[in-house]
């Protein structure tokens, strides 16, 4: 069985923005131009295809990164029907709310570029900013649309500005849009110095028309400007263009290419995807400038029986390499483990290679998806995105290959959780459900995390938000039929350390028989961050907010007990010592201590080195530390005294204010603490008309007064 596109006719990209921006109508409208709908599903009627589940319905948001194929030709294409002139469209449609910030993370990761929408009113807004920063650090190439065109307020000079100004220098236009808000028609293209308008009933039909008299000005200055900009990424054309020639459409289209690929350029385009306006255009930038698999370089991955540095190229004759990127529990298949083909081919019915787990896994159906519907295929090639049914080990982050060719991609990181509460299930029947149901939903998501209180036993779950934690209990409730109690929510402090220490510490128990006896020395210290590509030593163990060095010379422990220290050590970590939170970056130097031939054992060096390492942090001058959010408050002008005053008497502090149409606009950071429930508090202090968005920036010192509250809460 052959492919059925050849690679360079593939375009894995996803849409991604702030809430509210219109990333769904927009996908909607791809797959209704793609012929994969034939009628368009409106998010504010409850009918999108890719906000398949009953939350997002119900609220009007996206929640969970919908994958959808599709096809498409050209607009300039003359047979529609033709597929040697079609593109292959994987599309992730991704969520903007801040707490399911993960989704975007991780399809960043398998993506080979992505269109950025920005709302035509309120240009770049928080999440577009955090949403930007996962594809910088993916290296993701992108296309920027600006939409909602014809809102009132609306302003594509302003939201223009406001990517230049927050985002990067490198974007610049390539469409400008004819009139605004009420008045908006159609767009023009500055490359082709063509105007298009969108006609029929769904815009299905783009018309080109001369360029408007009262545009022709602008159009040639900012046409200018574009190609200055293409030509310095080719010295040829660069001498052509000095010389006084033109370069023709084809060719700044080429080098134009070649720059976004590089991340050099970022192309800007106009529309409004509910008035059916500028979206095919989109479509065929996405197959001009965003790349197809082979345009990119080869994956690098480890050996992990050698631990050298290997790489796969983008062929179907290369071995097996794929990623998994996400779980999703489907009440009729079961398990979906959605994958990303970096190189080689998969058959249904084969066997495929964990080398994460090192274990085997027999893949069972192969489904390319379109949202929640599903199409099975036999076969799956490089540059695909699917979906495989039934794998039982592979979690987010594993890399499944070719046995006899083992490799292990860069796992993707997420962030930790900052609120958590507790749950209890509500009748007994529904206690057994129960960890069923918190096991499959943290397998899914990768910033949920299930725990549970030594002392109380009681069950705790952990997230990005109160929304986020607030939708997981729903799902369980509907997806799981478990019914529970929740409590409020708490925040997820943290605790460290200010200053350095030395302890040392001897267990020794002697019961008849045989004793215990375990002596360490230890050193704690604030962890220091490495800079970008400095060498750990090979007595060191690092890991994001922990460090182990082992200083022991001759053998004064024996080798098979300092595992154990590093252990006890750990657990003690994760029990803290002010209020019992988890500690956080710290660097322990294990450098002496003693061993006994008969008495010494592993449980006694992990209790010597707990209690060390439990009195060090006490004289290391510990600190609790607090998650601060970063806070956008969106205000009519008349209320942003008592706002400001009400967010500084939340231990707030105000970033910086500047006017988004007729609203104001607050930055702050703020405790979360201080924010739960703010949101009916905004809006009752608003009349209804404010809005904001936060999310996490970083941990940072409790006030020792509030500390003091939050320590005897605990106890």
């Amino acid at each position: 069985m052959n492919r059925d596109y050849p690679l360079g006719r593939v375009r894995n990209f996803g849409i991604i923005a702030h809430i509210d921006a219109g990333k769904t109508t927009i996908s909607e409208r791809i797959l209704f131009y793609t012929g994969s709908r034939y009628k368009i599903g409106e998010v504010h009627e409850g009918e999108s295809t890719t906000d398949w589940m009953e939350q997002e319905r119900e609220r009007g948001i996206t929640i969970t990164a919908a994958a959808i194929t599709c096809f498409w030709s050209k607009t300039t294409e003359k047979d529609k029907d033709d597929t040697s002139k079609k593109y292959r469209f994987n599309i992730i449609d991704t969520p903007g709310h801040i707490d399911f910030t993960a989704e975007v993370q991780r399809s960043m990761r398998v993506l080979d570029g992505a269109v950025v929408i920005f709302d035509g009113v309120a240009g770049v807004e928080p999440q577009s900013e955090t949403n930007w920063r996962y594809a910088d650090d993916a290296n993701v190439p992108r296309l920027c649309f600006i939409n909602k065109l014809d809102r009132t307020g609306a302003s594509f000079e302003h939201s223009y500005q406001s990517i230049l100004d927050r985002l990067s220098k490198k974007a610049i236009r390539v469409q400008i849009p004819i009139g605004e808000e009420g008045e908006y028609e159609g767009v023009v293209d500055l490359l082709e110095m063509r105007a298009f308008r969108f006609e029929g009933n769904m815009g299905e039909d783009v018309v080109s028309v001369d360029v408007p008299e009262n545009l022709k000005e602008d159009a040639k200055k900012y046409r200018s400007e574009l190609v200055e900009r293409i030509v310095e990424y080719d010295e040829d054309l660069m001498s052509k263009y000095l010389e006084g020639n033109e370069p023709t459409v084809e060719e700044l289209k080429k080098t134009l290419r070649k720059a976004v690929i590089a991340n050099e350029i970022f192309p800007v385009f106009a529309g409004s995807a509910l008035k059916n306006k500028g979206v095919q255009l989109v479509l065929d930038a996405v197959v001009d400038y965003l790349p197809s698999p082979e345009d990119l370089p080869p994956i690098k991955g480890i050996d992990p029986k050698t631990g050298e540095e290997v790489e796969r190229k983008p062929s179907d004759d290369e071995p097996f390499t794929a990623l998994a990127f996400k779980i999703q529990t489907d009440p009729f298949v079961g398990t979906l483990t959605f994958f990303r083909v970096y190189a080689g081919t998969l058959e249904a019915g084969s066997y495929t290679y964990n080398a994460t787990t090192r274990t085997k896994e027999r893949v069972g159906r192969i489904v390319r998806l379109q949202a929640d519907k599903r199409e099975e295929v036999k076969k799956v090639f490089t540059g695909e995105i699917i979906a495989v049914v039934g794998l039982k080990d592979t979690k987010t982050s594993h890399t499944l290959c070719d046995e006899a060719h083992p490799i292990i991609l860069e796992e993707i990181t997420f962030p930790e959780p900052v609120v958590s509460l507790r749950i209890e299930p509500k009748t007994k029947a529904d206690q057994e459900k129960l960890g069923m149901a918190l096991h499959k939903l943290a397998d899914e998501d990768p910033t949920f995390h299930v725990s549970t209180d030594n002392e109380t036993m009681e069950t705790i779950i952990a997230g990005m938000g109160e929304l986020h934690l607030d939708i997981l209990v729903d799902r369980m409730r509907r997806e799981f039929n478990v019914e529970a109690n929740v409590g409020k929510p708490q925040v997820a402090y943290r605790e460290t350390i200010t200053s350095t220490s030395e302890v040392e510490n001897k267990y020794i128990k002697q019961t008849g028989g045989r004793g215990q006896y375990g002596h360490v020395k230890i050193r704690i210290k604030p962890l220091e961050f490495l800079e970008e590509g400095a060498k750990i030593p090979n007595n060191t163990k690092r890991e994001d907010h922990f460090e182990f060095v082992n200083n022991i010379k001759g053998g004064v422990i024996q080798q098979e007990y300092i595992p154990a220290v590093e252990k006890g050590i750990r657990e003690a970590m994760d029990r803290g010592v002010v209020a019992g939170y988890p500690l956080v970056d710290i660097s322990v130097d294990l450098f002496d201590g003693s061993y006994h031939e008969v008495d010494s054992s592993e449980i006694a060096f992990k209790i010597a080195a707990s209690q060390a390492f439990q009195e060090a942090v006490r004289k290391a001058k510990p600190v609790l530390l607090e998650p601060i959010m970063k806070v956008e408050v969106i205000v009519p002008e008349e209320f942003m005294g008592d706002i400001t005053g009400n967010l500084s008497g939340k231990r707030g502090s105000i970033e910086g204010m500047e006017d988004r149409g007729m609203n104001k606009v607050i930055n702050a950071k703020v405790p979360l603490s201080e924010m739960f429930g703010y949101t009916t508090i905004l809006r009752s202090m608003t009349e209804g008309r404010g809005s904001m968005t936060m999310e996490f920036d970083h941990y940072s010192a409790v006030p020792v007064n509030v500390a003091e509250d939050i320590i005897s809460g605990r106890k």
